[in-house]
């Protein structure tokens, strides 16, 4: 039997889930990625951002990982941040990032002011690269929110100049000498012919 009251309960249940979800924040966000050409390399710049209902505080911190071909001495940042660079870098703790030895992290340390609340650009951060091409990275961050002592800590995806695109300067060339899976193939699919020809031979 339909009951109204209870199909209103359950409509008001599923909206208000609803609502939680489209107001839920997470911690530090890059918003924007800009890849710019810089005499021969490329610029990386990243827009971050502090949500709604998150602070930020000294020690507070975001990480890059895999920026492949980072260009000594070419990193940027807004005032009141620090950075450092790591071929592993731990997480947050609960975070699990895909994390390649082979290609730089870059971490990035907030030791200003206390900025009480979000919603606000915390400016650009910016890294040349030698490389342009964009490949699908890991992003991850900790902060507390703007009430009570919670610590966010969140991970997304974002862009860089990542080994999906790029081989890594210590990659393993591909072996010589070793002929290819199709060579093999091509080969393989010879051999019963040559031994058909010889036994046709053979009759004659």
């Amino acid at each position: 039997m339909f009951r109204p009251a209870k199909f209103a309960r359950l409509v008001a249940a599923a909206v208000g889930g609803v609502a939680l979800a489209a107001t839920a924040q997470a911690g530090l966000q890059p918003t924007n990625v800009r890849i710019d050409p810089d005499a021969g390399n490329f610029r990386w710049t990243y827009a971050i951002t502090l949500p709604t209902d998150m602070r930020l505080q000294a020690g507070n911190y975001f990480t890059i990982y895999d920026f492949a071909g980072l260009v000594d001495g070419s990193i940027m940042t807004p005032d009141g941040w620090t950075w450092s660079i790591a071929k592993t870098t731990p997480p947050p703790a609960g975070l699990k990032p895909n994390d390649n030895p082979l290609y730089d992290d870059v971490t990035f340390t907030y030791n200003g002011p206390v900025i009480p609340t979000g919603q606000l650009g915390l400016g650009n951060f910016a890294l040349i690269s030698t490389f342009g091409q964009k490949a699908t990275t890991e992003f991850t961050a900790q902060n507390p929110q703007k009430d009570g002592d919670f610590i966010d800590r969140n991970i997304v995806s974002t862009f860089a100049p990542g080994p999906q695109n790029n081989p890594g300067p210590t990659d393993p060339p591909p072996a010589s000498g070793v002929p290819e899976p199709a060579t093999m193939a091509l080969a393989g699919l010879g051999l019963p012919a040559v031994g058909l020809a010889r036994l046709l031979r053979r009759k004659k």
